[in-house]
Formats: structure tokens, C-alpha cells, sequence
């Protein structure tokens, strides 16, 4: 197909929109719904009462949970703590440990394509007085690791680098970036909410000291994630809210069994089908990229093409209105970057550091694969958006 060819020949019509936006959610797995039930019915007890069978049954489901994620990322699990989602994992992993250290090692070093919960997060600490270095990337949304090495000092308490980026789905080299902080007595946490029950994750392997995880990023539910804090050595770390000190005292408030339990689940799911899934989607994500190249001129692929997950494309169009590009993408559902600034109008800030500016910023979506995407998806998501742009080019 070339790009002055007929693009509406042959096309299939759907009723419903084709969705390939995984990054921002995915749809909960019914083995997680599954396990979540009795603790929405009959379990219902609260997993904190120790005086009678309802409290232990869901307090023996909400360790169950912990057991199944910490064997996903190959920790123990006393070393999992759960909490709200990334966010809230994000937000007590920065604040925790650096208000921990305050006064001993001040300084925290963070990169400028992270999500807007962690660089908030760091920004909430400079203004406690927490000296900050947020770090840029190469055009291909890599970390320069020989700039990383040089900002970390002996003055270093905290250094936070996501695992896969949510926007364009870049890989870092988070083995030897925590290394490298292990190497100054910093430690080291990472973000890998779009990571977790998508690409292989050993704790032990990478030599992080803290992790966080959402549910709803792998399958499960909503309002629900956690935060892998490594036991040995200890990690210093404050909590960020007051009550009744649960979660060994770092998250203090009554946990809900079921949302464990569908997590728990979806993390045990995810290990069960991890390879196996990640090829099936690398493939068909290849197959999408062929057909919008052969079809299109002028696509760019935003980040890294080789140190990536494939489930999540980053792209750019030349010449493409950005503000009409998704108006006419109304039959597949997807984004123009991380769902927590969607809306907002302006540029991607995650696009701009890594160079990309002006109108081919604006024109740029964010395609997702997951489980329930098909090879009928892509070639129909291809057709339409190959269709677009000519139109758009067109007019």
C-alpha cells in the first residue's frame, strides 16, 4: 500500500472501538475477579480483627496476595508493602526515604522523562530543602551513564529512574544504574508500574532497594499497588501516614482483602504467561509498526528502537494536524501520551526531552498491545490510522 493508494478499499466497519491503550489501564482479568469475590461476600471480615475466623480468613487472603507478588519479582514477602496504587508507592519510596536521610545525604538525582507523581514527589522535597538533580536523556530517551555516574556524590541519599517509561516505552539500564548509586551508598528505587507482569523482573538481579507496582498496569484492579522495600540491608524509611501502624508501620489503614487478592492473582497470572505474552505482543507490535511504514511516509518512532516494550509505541506523524489526529481515530481507543495528562492541551513534556517539538509532538499517539489485542486489531487499528493521516495530509 503506498501513500497515495486507496486506504478505505476493503476496510471492515466495527461497532465498537478497538482498544489499544494498555498503558493507561488494562481490563481486569476474570481469574483476578475471580479470586477477589469471597472477600466481597463471604470473607468479608477485616484482615486486621485477630479475635475470630472472618479476620483470618482475610487476613490469610491478604498474605496469600503478598506471597504471589513477591514471587513475581522474586523477593520475599515480607519485603512487600501494599498500598494504593503507584502513586501512593511513588509518593512513600521519595518522601520516605528522603525525609529519612535529611540532614545525613540531602540529595536526590531523578530523570526528566519520569511520571509527574515522582517528579512531583521530588520536587516536594527541594522545597523541604532537599538539593535535586533531574537529569536529561539522549534523543533516543536513554540515560547517559556516564552523566548519571558523575551526578551522583557522596552526598547522595536517593536516586529514582522508572523501569519502562509509560510514554514511550524505553527500557533503562536499571541493573547497572543501581549498581552505580550502590557504588556512592545512595539507594536506589524505581517505577516499574508499566514493567511488572510485562518483561522479566528478578529484585535480587536488578539490586534495586525499592520498587513500586500497580494493579490495574497487570490485569487487576484498580486502586490497588504496592511498594517492594528490600530488608537487607534495611532501607530507611519514614511513613507518610499516621494510624493504626499496618504494613509492618510503613502504611498505616484498614487494607482491603479483595483488591489484594485480584492483585495477588494478576501477579500470579502475569508469571504464569510472561514470556509467552511478550512475544505474542512484541510480534504483532512489529507487524502494526511494517504496515504504518509501508503505508505512510513520515512515521517516527518515538525512543529507543531496540532497548523497548514493544507493547508501547510512541509515534509521530509528519505533517499531521496534531489537534484533528484523534478526532478521526474515534473507532480505536488510544492516547496521545501518559493518561494522567491527557487533556491538558500542551506537548508532551516526555516528547520535548528527548527532542521531539512544535507540530510533530502534538501529532503524536500512544499505541498499546495487550492480551486481548488480536491480529484482526492491528490490521484494522493500521487501516484506520493510515487512513487518517492521508486524509489529514490530504486536507
Amino acid at each position: 500500500m503506498t501513500e497515495n493508494g486507496d486506504a478505505k478499499a476493503g476496510r471492515t466497519r466495527r461497532r465498537d472501538p478497538v482498544y489499544l491503550d494498555y498503558q493507561a489501564t488494562t481490563p481486569l482479568d476474570e481469574r483476578a475477579l475471580e479470586a477477589m469475590m469471597p472477600y466481597l461476600t463471604t470473607r468479608f471480615g477485616n484482615p486486621h480483627s485477630e479475635s475470630h475466623r472472618f479476620g483470618w480468613e482475610a487476613d490469610a487472603g491478604v498474605e496469600v496476595a503478598r506471597e504471589q507478588i513477591a514471587a513475581l519479582i522474586g523477593a520475599e514477602a515480607e519485603e512487600i508493602i501494599f498500598t494504593s496504587g503507584a502513586t501512593e508507592s511513588n509518593n512513600l519510596a521519595i518522601k520516605g526515604v528522603s525525609r529519612a536521610l535529611r540532614g545525613k545525604r540531602p540529595h536526590i538525582v531523578t530523570v526528566v522523562t519520569e511520571h509527574k507523581c515522582v517528579i512531583e514527589s521530588v520536587r516536594a522535597m527541594e522545597r523541604e530543602g532537599a538539593r535535586v538533580t533531574v537529569l536529561p536523556v539522549k534523543p533516543d530517551g536513554l540515560v547517559d551513564l556516564e552523566a548519571y555516574g558523575n551526578a551522583i556524590g557522596e552526598d547522595t541519599g536517593l536516586v529514582s529512574v522508572m523501569t519502562v517509561n509509560n510514554e514511550i516505552g524505553v527500557i533503562q539500564p536499571i541493573a547497572e544504574m543501581a549498581a552505580m548509586a550502590h557504588d556512592k551508598g545512595a539507594r536506589f528505587h524505581t517505577d516499574a508500574a508499566q514493567a511488572v507482569g510485562k518483561i522479566p523482573i528478578d529484585i535480587r538481579t536488578l539490586g534495586v532497594d525499592l520498587m513500586s507496582i500497580s494493579g490495574h498496569k497487570l490485569y487487576g484492579p484498580k486502586g490497588i499497588g504496592a511498594l517492594y522495600v528490600r530488608r537487607r540491608p534495611k532501607v530507611p524509611l519514614i511513613p507518610q501516614m499516621d494510624g493504626g501502624g499496618q504494613e509492618r508501620g510503613y502504611r498505616s489503614g484498614t487494607l482491603s482483602p479483595a483488591l489484594c487478592a485480584g492483585l495477588g492473582a494478576a501477579c500470579a497470572i502475569a508469571g504464569d504467561i510472561l514470556e509467552e505474552e511478550r512475544g505474542r505482543i512484541t510480534a504483532l507490535s512489529k507487524d502494526f509498526l511494517g504496515k504504518l511504514q509501508r503505508g505512510l511516509n513520515g512515521v517516527v518512532l518515538n525512543g529507543s528502537g531496540t532497548d523497548r516494550f514493544y507493547g508501547n509505541l510512541n509515534l509521530s506523524f509528519e505533517g499531521v494536524p496534531g489537534d484533528s489526529l484523534m478526532t478521526r481515530l474515534r473507532t480505536v481507543a488510544l492516547s496521545s501520551g501518559s493518561a494522567c495528562a491527557s487533556g491538558s492541551g500542551e506537548p508532551s513534556y516526555v516528547l520535548a526531552a528527548i527532542g521531539v517539538e512544535g507540530d510533530l509532538a502534538k501529532a503524536s499517539i500512544r499505541v498499546g498491545f495487550g492480551r486481548q489485542t488480536t491480529q484482526e486489531h492491528v490490521d484494522f487499528a493500521a487501516e484506520e490510522i493510515i487512513s487518517a493521516v492521508r486524509d489529514l495530509r490530504g486536507a
